[in-house]
């Protein structure tokens, strides 16, 4: 078990403003990251502002009153350099800079002019970039045919979590520069942000740095988080129709919570399914049936809620024998059939990712900045704690809870014949 001394020094202050700035200490590293979290995403969006936040991002790119182009403001990055990467999603947006540890005052004052003096200016050239990046998601006929946005529509109907989070054509093509500066005001405030800093670094310094570089960011307030809503009753199947010869494939289950007591045990669940070649979904269904070429599982935390995620892309005439075979393989796990062979790798591989992420200047900041928007996050050795005392009957627990046909949402898109479409619902009507 990795013992408390092994865990980063991690320290947090409180800016007059209200930015909470934090330090992990990672002293044996030879890079750092600065990176601010701000509490905005398509969680906090009305349909009408769907895509604002991402769009918002965007337009941070277009230059400060320092830097005024976006030439101007990536070549003072890469002179550091790095390169300025955005994310948004639906709990939080992310800017992050990579570089050595001597230039984290220059990042931390770069991030204080991003966010403290936007211009937005050159907003239909933005408007014309999103547009394109849209057109991935879309068939020619303007259909949808992202599986994984699909999926997540249907899981949570309604709710924001359910809006994509690059939002609807209509939605970007209508934002103007007021609706911009509109979603700035209300969420770019200091107490909605989290500036967090990862690598050989002193905490003090980059305190005094945020301090004089993000001191007179407005402090706004803390976004209100619209609660998840409960769980539908499934199983649903949704087929869209999509030229090619495969077709994509998103499977969910709604899952528990981060903060449920019961997560480390979905952790576990998902890594006896998928962690290597070795295991259940790869072996099985890749290796053994080549019913898929490739085949994943993962969770999404959602801060109060999660999602068990299986996705693949095969030829159009397996989707039914693999949707089949894969129900199986969830079968084993809600019955019982995991073996203490498969708990002891899951554990070991477990205790190498979080040791692994120690070295990690990016995850670091990622797991003591972004979660911390939303709750204090655990020590790295009270996780391997937790994963430790892991048994199979809490595998097994957690395994009937959340993979259950009621809580299926499959969304299939591709050139699905009538008959094999009929095959792939009789397989979701027969799963019990």
């Amino acid at each position: 078990m990795l013992d408390l001394l092994r865990d980063p020094r991690v320290e947090t202050t409180v800016l007059d403003n209200g930015l909470a700035v934090t330090t992990v200490a990672l002293p044996h590293l030879h890079t750092a990251v600065s990176a601010l979290f701000v509490k905005v995403g398509a969680r906090f969006e009305t349909p009408a502002d769907n895509g604002l936040s991402h769009f918002v991002e965007h337009m941070l790119f277009r230059g400060t009153e320092r830097y005024r182009t976006s030439l101007e403001l990536n070549t003072a990055v890469e002179r550091l350099g790095s390169t300025l990467h955005a994310e948004t999603g639906r709990d939080y947006t992310l800017f992050q800079l990579s570089l050595e540890a001597d230039h984290i005052p220059a990042s931390i004052e770069l991030l204080g002019e991003l966010v403290g003096q936007p211009r937005f200016d050159d907003i239909e050239l933005e408007r014309e970039l999103v547009l394109e990046e849209i057109n991935e998601d879309y068939d020619e006929h303007g259909v949808e045919i992202n599986a994984d946005d699909i999926a997540r529509g249907i899981v949570f109907e309604d709710h924001p979590l359910g809006q994509r989070i690059i939002g609807p054509r209509s939605n970007v093509e209508r934002f103007t520069a007021a609706d911009v500066r509109r979603h700035f005001a209300a969420f770019y405030g200091a107490k909605n942000a989290n500036l967090c800093v990862a690598g050989p670094i002193e905490h003090g310094p980059v305190v005094e740095q945020a301090a004089r570089a993000l001191a007179k960011l407005p402090a706004g307030k803390r976004a209100d988080v619209p609660a998840a809503p409960p769980p539908i009753d499934g199983p649903l199947l949704h087929h869209v129709k999509d030229a090619g010869s495969q077709t994509s494939l998103s499977v969910l289950f709604r899952a528990i919570p981060e903060l449920d007591p019961a997560y480390v045990s979905l952790v576990a669940l998902v890594r006896v399914l998928d962690d290597g070649m070795s295991t259940r979904l790869h072996y099985t269904l890749a290796d053994q049936k080549a019913l898929a070429y490739s085949i994943h599982a993962a969770i999404e935390p959602l801060a109060d809620a999660a999602l068990f995620e299986i996705t693949s892309a095969t030829a159009n005439a397996k989707v039914p024998s693999l949707v089949r075979e894969l129900f199986a393989l969830l079968d084993g796990l809600r019955h019982g059939q995991v073996t203490n062979d498969e708990l002891a790798k899951a554990r070991v591989r477990y205790r190498y990712e979080t040791l692994a992420s120690i070295d990690d200047a990016s995850a670091m900041a990622g797991w003591f900045g972004g979660t911390a928007l939303y709750y204090p996050p655990p020590t790295l050795s009270e996780r391997l704690a937790q994963m430790a005392k892991v048994t199979i009957d809490d595998v097994v627990r957690v395994a009937e809870q959340v993979l259950s046909p009621k809580h299926l949402v499959l969304a299939a898109v591709g050139s699905l014949s009538r008959a094999r479409l009929g095959e792939l619902r009789q397989a979701v009507s027969d799963w019990r």
